[in-house]
C-alpha cells in the first residue's frame, strides 16, 4: 500500500536533494527516513533511488511515484483547505508586517500562491521598518509579524519557527579579507558597514557579532534594497552581512564574495509571529505551511528548525 507519508518523504527528498535535509524538513531521524524508504521498497521490490548518487536520482520506480504524488498531495491539501473553511464557517483577515527587507523574496510568491488557495482571506502587506510591529500585534492592530528579532517580553504571542539561515559578510572580490574564509569581529573595525535603514538592535551582525566583540564600524551607511547593497559592496564602498539565501544568486554570478561570520557561522532564524488566540484557525495555519513550503522550495541554504 501506498501512503500520503511515503509520498510526502519521496517529494521532500527531491527538493533537498539528501537525506540528512529531508529528515530535518520531515522532523524525523535519518534512521527513521530510511526505514520509511526501504519499508516502501521491500513492499513492491523496487529500489526508488540510487543511494550515495550526486546529484540525487531516482529510478523509474521512484519517478512514477513522484509522478503520482505530484497530482495527490495538492489534492489532498485543497480538500483539507476546503474542510477547513467548513468547519471555521469565516474567512479571516491576515494583516502582515516584515522586519526583514530581504525576506520579500519570498513572501510574495508565498502571498501569490495563498491567494489562490484563500481567495475569501482579506490580505494586507505592512512594511515594519519604521514603527514597533510586534506591540501593533499584540493590540490586534496586525495579525502576523515575520521577525528574527522575537519579544519574549510580549504576553499572548506565539513564535513559529519557519527556518534557521546563515548570517554572512558580503565584501567585494578584490577586498582585502576576500581570501579568507571566515572573520573575526576584529577584522572588521575601521570597515564602512552597509546596513538596511533599521535600529541598529534589530541587526544581527551588531547584536551577535560586532557589539559582543566590542567592535565600532568606521562608518554606518544604509541602503533601502538588497541590489543597492551588493552593488555597494562589489564597488569597494564597504561590507555588509545579509542571509545566505539572498546573497546567492549574485554569488552565482561572481559579484561578491562571502565570508563566514565568525569560526563556527552566525546562523538565526526566522519566525512568524501570530497571537495565540488566532494560531489555530485554518487560514492562517495553512499560511504558515504555504510559507514554509515556498521557502524550502526557492530557497538556498536554509534548514528546518
Amino acid at each position: 500500500m501506498i501512503e500520503l507519508r511515503h509520498l510526502k518523504a519521496l517529494t521532500t527528498l527531491r527538493e533537498t536533494g539528501s537525506m540528512v535535509r529531508a529528515a530535518e524538513r520531515l522532523h524525523l531521524t535519518q534512521s527513521a527516513l530510511s526505514h520509511l524508504f526501504r519499508e516502501l521498497e521491500d513492499r513492491h521490490q523496487q529500489t526508488l533511488f540510487v543511494r550515495k548518487s550526486r546529484p540525487l536520482r531516482f529510478t523509474s520506480a521512484g519517478l512514477r511515484l513522484l509522478q503520482l504524488a505530484d497530482g495527490v498531495l495538492p489534492q489532498v491539501a485543497q480538500a483539507q483547505r476546503d474542510l477547513a473553511r467548513l468547519a471555521s464557517g469565516q474567512a479571516g483577515r491576515l494583516n502582515i508586517a516584515i522586519e526583514c527587507h530581504s525576506c520579500y523574496q519570498w513572501l510574495m510568491p508565498t502571498l501569490d500562491r495563498y491567494r489562490d488557495d484563500w481567495p475569501e482571506v482579506e490580505l494586507d502587506l505592512a512594511s515594519g521598518f519604521h514603527f514597533a510591529p510586534l506591540p501593533a500585534l499584540v493590540r490586534g492592530d496586525l495579525d502576523l509579524v515575520v521577525t528574527s528579532n522575537p519579544d519574549e517580553a510580549l504576553q499572548g504571542v506565539h513564535y513559529e519557527p519557519l527556518f534557521s539561515f546563515e548570517m554572512v559578510l558580503a565584501v567585494s572580490r578584490k577586498h582585502r579579507l576576500a581570501q579568507q574564509q571566515w572573520v573575526a569581529p576584529a577584522d572588521l573595525a575601521g570597515e564602512v558597514q552597509i546596513t538596511y535603514p533599521v535600529e541598529r538592535e534589530r541587526l544581527d551582525i551588531f547584536q551577535h557579532f560586532l557589539d559582543p566583540g566590542g567592535v565600532e564600524p568606521a562608518e554606518i551607511r544604509t541602503a533601502e534594497l538588497t541590489v543597492m547593497m551588493v552593488q555597494l559592496v562589489t564597488s569597494g564602498r564597504g561590507v555588509c552581512a545579509l542571509p545566505n539565501w539572498a546573497l546567492h544568486e549574485y554569488l552565482q554570478k561572481g559579484f561578491v564574495t562571502a565570508l563566514q561570520l565568525g569560526e563556527k557561522g552566525l546562523w538565526s532564524r526566522l519566525y512568524a509571529a501570530v497571537r495565540e488566540d488566532a494560531r489555530e484557525q485554518p487560514y492562517v495555519a495553512d499560511f504558515l505551511q504555504t510559507a514554509r513550503d515556498t521557502c524550502f522550495g526557492n530557497l538556498n541554504g536554509i534548514r528546518a528548525v
